[in-house]
């Protein structure tokens, strides 16, 4: 068993302002795995005043960039030593099956590496040429820090989460206090171990595990210059209008009602063995799962057939077990919620396919949900535009190509969605109709996984800015023109 009974601000474990610890359990069998101390608002307090102070001496902001990426490089190198053990705290805290917390070990090795090569690749200072011949002023643009970020992160995948915001603001010269959940108290005291070892100064990151109450007095914090989430829209609604209240800088990754659009050349055999992996991933409880499947009418029982046979092959169970596909939901409640949802699709009238609102048998003990398809589902039921959050997939017919990418775009959300094609120019094309305004940030063909290198984000409900590569590194920098 795992516990943490201080709380890591500034890079020092301290004492918490309360001493009570919260008991981590296992969302499989609901033994107990750790204990860790919460953060409350008086430690939010100290963690924002040490890091306002070390952004202000200058420490940390005025050390050279390329100093800042060899520490960041270390922090990873450091998180790649002990990937096993990482893996396996993410599997016991939150029920992520062990594929995934194991898989995602290298794409944050990835995902890192964009973020510095960005940074490596950055101009912080340039002077520009002027436009007119004649100008006798020149224009010098230096990239610089923004100040102290309030990073606040969800349970669902707490390292990509943490470290999407971490690696790219302390290249940037930021100082950071990130708020995690008490879900993940324990495999964010094991971050924190590795940001105490990678050498950053005093002050500049905190690690804060606490509740919404005390995430609300984090970005309300009026020493906090940025805020950076990624959760809920609800929750991130909030954020903006605190964030807009104070003219602070804000960035938001929020929910997804994805849609997978299978074109009528598809490859089923293809789709199949994809569909756990952009459908599924992380037991369902991912923003870019893509569970509104699209099927051309003339293949609409096919495809059915194809997501049943998917779904009833993958394994539910033990998520440590290698053979488990899709663990138990990370909290009781998150588990009634997602079967409340099956319960509202029988209700709305669509065709229950397999699954169903019955916990699997023989794991009445944990927090699981049968897998579930719906058929004959209508896009304007409640079942297609809300964020299930589990692994409840329903497949909706469409006529013809305009019909497809219609009901691709009529979605509050725009966060992520994919197109499934045997001819790979024709669903490229029909990704770019899934248009900026109207439809998604992110568009994956046949099942490709979402890169690192290039922007992601969403756009309505979907979230405000970008993450990744030179996009998300710039979300972290103010601009400032010196004219000489």
């Amino acid at each position: 068993m795992i516990t943490y009974d201080k709380v890591f601000i500034g890079g020092t474990w301290t004492e918490p302002s309360n001493p009570e610890l919260l008991d981590i359990l296992s969302p499989h069998d609901e033994s107990l795995v750790g204990r860790a101390a919460q953060a409350r608002p008086a430690d939010v307090d100290r963690a924002v005043a040490v890091a306002r102070a070390a952004f202000d001496e200058g420490t940390w902001p005025n050390t050279p960039p390329a100093e800042r990426i060899a520490v960041v490089r270390r922090l990873n190198s450091l998180r790649e030593a002990r990937a096993e053990e990482i893996a396996a705290v993410i599997t016991a805290e939150n029920g992520s099956a062990g594929w995934f917390t194991r898989a995602g070990q290298p794409s944050l090795t990835r995902q890192a590496g964009a973020y510095l090569k960005a940074a490596e690749d950055l101009a912080w200072e340039e002077t520009l040429t002027p436009t007119d011949p004649a100008a006798t002023v020149r224009s010098v643009v230096r990239r610089e820090a923004i100040g102290v970020v309030a990073a606040v992160i969800p349970w669902n995948s707490p390292f990509s989460a943490s470290l999407a915001k971490i690696v790219p603001a302390l290249p940037a010269g930021d100082t950071v206090v990130l708020k995690v959940s008490p879900e993940n108290s324990l495999s964010m005291g094991l971050l924190a171990e590795l940001l105490a070892e990678c050498g950053l100064p005093a002050g500049t990151i905190s690690v804060l595990p606490a509740d919404r109450e005390t995430s609300e007095h984090l970005v309300s914090h009026l020493d906090v210059d940025k805020v950076a989430f990624t959760g809920s829209t609800g929750a991130g609604r909030r954020i903006a209008s605190i964030a807009g209240q104070q003219l602070k800088r804000v960035s938001l990754e929020l929910g997804g009602k994805s849609a997978a659009v299978v074109l009528p050349d598809a490859d089923l055999a293809r789709f199949t063995a994809g569909l756990a992996f952009s459908c599924l991933l992380n037991n369902g409880e991912a923003c870019i799962a893509q569970t509104r499947i699209l099927a051309p009418r003339s293949r609409y029982e096919e495809v059915v057939a194809a997501v049943q046979q998917g779904v009833e092959s993958l394994k539910v169970g033990d998520p440590r077990d290698p053979d488990t596909f899709i663990g138990p939901m990370v909290r009781r409640d998150q588990q009634q919620r997602v079967r409340d949802y099956i319960e509202t699709g029988i209700k709305e009238g669509a065709r229950l396919v397999t699954g169903g609102p019955q916990v699997p048998a023989g794991l009445e003990r944990g927090h699981y949900v049968t897998p579930t398809v719906f058929a004959d589902v209508d896009n304007s039921m409640r079942i297609a535009q809300e964020e299930i959050f589990g692994p409840v997939l329903v497949v909706i017919a469409y006529d013809d190509e305009d019909d497809a990418v219609r009901i691709a775009n009529d979605s509050e959300y725009g966060l992520s969605g994919g197109v499934w094609s045997a001819d790979e120019q024709h669903a490229l094309a029909v990704a770019r109709r899934i248009r900026i305004r109207t439809g998604t940030g992110t568009v994956t063909v046949n099942g490709a996984p979402i890169g690192f290198d290039g922007p992601f984000g969403g756009f309505k409900a979907g979230g405000l800015g970008r993450e990744y590569g030179f996009a998300g590194l710039d979300t972290y920098l103010e601009y400032k023109t010196v004219t000489i």
